[in-house]
């Protein structure tokens, strides 16, 4: 908590003393055990190990983290993040100024000191994903313990007697710690490495999970075990034999020992438990503090940059349109915006006007399930709940007089909608993705729905026959073929396509833009053209266009209308008289991705163009008579498809809300998700359901985004699946100050951290008119002198990247 003198005064009624505390992490013993710091609401505290009232002890900008006294209990080391990165910091435990140690724009995390309190050990991803380095606590540059690049050494604790380093080293104990029931050849042993002879052991050879060691002055190890019941329980060593020391059904974490070897700290259920040594009990540690809950005080946000849906009326006069969650409604100028009473527990998600202009179909999460509600749109009424399933009802389409819409429910029905009964039909039940799903769309005539489901991991299109309520499988090729969408007049389908690779698991990457006529039509001719010019001008047909589909030899009738160069997606199609606009994203100018427009036109060739000053991922468009907007990095524009340029619509407003309520959303809904998609439908054994209610039981006590990361995190551990994380960050936790780390190409000595040892190929150095040389010293650094004794990475470092470097050399 930063910077809250004002806050006291304003909100008195919220500060109060806390007696049931929790997410205090990351629990360090002093050496007499007497003492326990940890980390809470992103600053360092400390509490007595019987329990009391904990005190302050850090207040810098951005997270501490991280905090072990050194062995002879003078100082403390953590992980700080002032500057928004995580570095080594180091202060007296009795109180005084706070020492910055490293200086890198990578992640330096602590973790040990040795037993001579002179050097901190700490995790770095400098070199590679991760490995140790230790840096002294005078200063000076880090140096790295283990060489191979695939060493990814964590977890690190100096042996008092041998000095040996006990460690683990595969992911499965640093990045996928949370993930629980691993068995595999990946799982995380005890090892230990002799800098002095050279040995290295297996301490370990559990086919499951031991990490996190934990050394007294005594040498005896502690660490953390899946053995007995498949929660990590606290563990020993007996005779060189592994021997549990606690049963607990829910799992602990982050075992940290005393110095003096009389007892071990560590994490169960978000709060802080000490077990005693000699008396082999743990206990609960009843910790009390004044806090304030920052959570749930309303904050301001603007929706300027920060659209994530948006749709606008048939009358052309008004933008309804979503940001965080929060549903508002604008006049199509953006001068003046109302936003829409809804629940603030839940999040919107998708907007469509209605026919009438005056109402709103839109969905929302509840509980983390998106359902579909309607609400009036000049906000003189409630939002009503017309779909209360679930499963996720999403990926809404209207048809051309928004009389009916259609929907995907679940991984496997796509359902109908009717806009004046608000009554649903399931049509079709196939294999639908929750992730990468392509809409459906009704056919010009309403006879047919276009659509895609999986098939071996990849998508193929379908139509279905409305009438004879049949799907046809219209690609078959093995490869992706998606985000189809009809031509307004019937007549062909385009898509898009790699025809050489599967776009699972890597994606799109080559993507082009096909058009599939339905049937053999016969080229237009120029007589026929001719003729016309004599005859009297004929009414303008305002029936819809019949579709006619001939499945036979469709698959040969595929034409490429995107440069085959690049990747092209998303494609929307326009007609006006005999030209038709295909629009699509793409990156063929080998730039970054933008929209770019196709025109095919009788007797000429097409013609592609860049729309000017456009930049999207995906192609998000609403139309209202002749008009077009577009979604474009949070924010809506009109498009101006004849001269090829886009213009912003200004739609700022002003809204509150508070942190709390965003964060319970986002973890039922994560919840709802997994639930939803999970490739196990038994979820690898666990109980899913009951998960939900005994990690959402926590959700009151969260205090910071890191909670809910942690939260969140160890719910998804417990499927014990590979690969999976949940990242979430937010303008709250950013901090003033930023670095960036600078290189130069030279690998220095290890001895002398200012010697060159090495320039490596390739790189800035490696040049002809650069005489730098292996043995050469640096000696000043934009034209600063360096101090030999100061980690040499402090000079690389500032605030923004720097264009050029100035090198001294000796």
């Amino acid at each position: 908590m930063k910077k809250y003198s004002v806050l006291i005064l304003l909100f008195t009624s919220i500060l109060f003393a806390q007696n049931n505390i929790y997410f205090t992490t990351e629990p360090a013993l002093s050496p007499d055990s007497k003492t326990i710091i940890f980390a809470y609401e992103n600053d360092l505290w400390t509490v007595p190990s019987e329990g009391g009232f904990a005190l302050r002890l850090t207040g810098l900008e951005g997270r501490e983290s991280n905090p072990v006294f050194s062995p002879d209990g003078k100082w403390i080391a953590f992980t700080g993040r002032q500057d928004g990165n995580a570095n080594v910091y180091v202060m007296p435990s009795g109180g005084g100024e706070i020492k910055q140690l490293t200086f890198h724009d990578k992640f330096d995390v602590v973790e040990s000191w040795s037993w001579d309190s002179k050097t901190i050990y700490f995790n770095s991803s400098r070199a590679n994903i991760g490995t140790v380095y230790k840096v002294s606590i005078n200063g000076g540059t880090p140096e790295r313990l283990f060489e191979n690049f695939f060493n990814r050494i964590h977890n690190l604790v100096e042996h008092p007697q041998t000095g040996e380093y006990i460690f683990n080293d595969t992911w499965e104990s640093s990045i996928f710690a949370h993930r629980k029931r691993y068995k595999g050849d990946f799982n995380p042993d005890l090892n230990s490495y002799n800098p002095q002879s050279k040995e290295y052991k297996v301490l370990t050879t559990y086919r499951g999970k031991d990490m996190f060691p934990s050394v007294d002055k005594n040498g005896n190890i502690y660490f953390i075990s899946d053995e007995f019941n498949e929660e990590y329980n606290l563990y020993t060593f007996m005779n060189d034999k592994k021997k549990q020391l606690t049963s607990f059904e829910a799992s602990i974490k982050n075992p940290k020992v005393s110095a003096d070897g009389s007892k071990v700290v560590f994490e169960k259920d978000y709060q802080i438990y000490v077990y005693d040594v000699k008396s082999a009990s743990s206990k609960k540690v009843d910790i009390k503090l004044s806090g304030l809950n920052s959570l749930v005080i309303d904050q301001d946000f603007n929706t300027d940059g920060k659209i994530t849906s948006f749709s606008i009326s048939p009358d052309n006069k008004k933008i309804a349109f979503i940001s965080r969650g929060h549903l508002f409604v604008s006049d199509i100028e953006g001068k003046f915006i109302k936003q829409l009473s809804l629940n603030p527990k839940e999040r919107a998600v998708e907007v469509y006007w209605l026919k009438d202009n005056k109402t709103l179909l839109f969905t929302q999460t509840v509980k983390g399930r998106e359902n579909i509600f309607t609400i009036a749109a000049d906000g003189s009424g409630s939002a009503k709940q017309i779909t209360s399933d679930v499963r996720n009802n999403r990926t809404i389409t209207i048809n051309s007089d928004r009389t009916k819409a259609l929907y995907y429910s679940g991984r496997d029905q796509l359902r109908t909608l009717d806009l004046s009964t608000f009554k649903s039909e399931t049509v079709v039940k196939d294999e639908f993705w929750a992730y990468g799903q392509a809409p459906a769309y009704y056919s010009p005539d309403e006879n047919y729905i276009l659509y895609t489901a999986y098939r071996n991991f990849e998508q193929d299109i379908f139509v279905y026959d409305v009438d004879k309520k049949e799907s046809f499988h219209i690609t078959k090729s093995g490869v992706s073929e998606t985000l189809p969408y009809w031509s307004p007049d019937g007549k062909y389908i385009y898509f898009q396509a790699d025809q050489l690779k599967p776009a699972y698991p890597w994606g799109w990457n080559d993507m082009e833009i096909f058009r599939v006529a339905l049937k053999k039509y016969d080229s237009e001719f120029k007589a026929d053209k001719f003729e016309k010019l004599f005859k009297e001008e004929e009414k303008k047909d305002t029936t819809k266009p019949k579709v006619e589909i001939d499945f036979e030899g469709l698959n040969d009738r595929w034409e490429v209308i995107s440069d085959e160069r690049g990747n092209q997606t998303h494609p929307f199609v326009i007609q006006k008289d005999d030209e038709t606009t295909v629009l699509y994203i793409s990156n063929h100018d080998s730039e970054s991705n933008a929209i770019w427009k196709t025109s095919i036109k009788t007797f000429e060739s097409n013609k592609t163009n860049k729309i000017s000053n456009s930049s999207a991922n995906v192609l998000t468009i609403s139309s209202a008579k002749d008009d077009y907007y577009v979604l474009m990095s949070g924010d809506v524009y009109k498009l101006d498809i004849k001269n090829n340029k886009t213009e912003k619509i200004k739609l700022n407003a002003t809204f509150t809300k508070n942190l709390q309520n965003e964060f319970e959303q986002m973890f039922y809904e994560t919840w709802s998700n997994i639930d939803e998609n999970f490739y196990d439908g038994n979820f690898h054994g666990a109980d899913w359901n009951k998960l939900k209610d005994y990690y959402g039981s926590f959700l009151p006590y969260l205090r910071s985004r890191e909670n809910l990361r942690v939260l969140l995190l160890d719910l998804e551990g417990e499927l014990n699946s590979s690969h999976q994380n949940f990242v979430s960050n937010g303008d709250e936790e950013k901090t003033f100050h930023k670095i960036n780390t600078m290189s130069a190409g030279i690998i220095f000595d290890k001895e002398n951290p200012y010697k060159v040892e090495k320039i490596i190929n390739n790189f800035v150095l490696d040049k002809i008119d650069k005489k730098v040389k292996p043995g050469d010293l640096l000696t000043a650094v934009n034209d600063v002198k360096v101090d030999e004794k100061i980690n040499r990475e402090f000079y690389f470092t500032s605030p923004f990247t720097l264009e050029e470097l100035k090198l001294t050399f000796k």
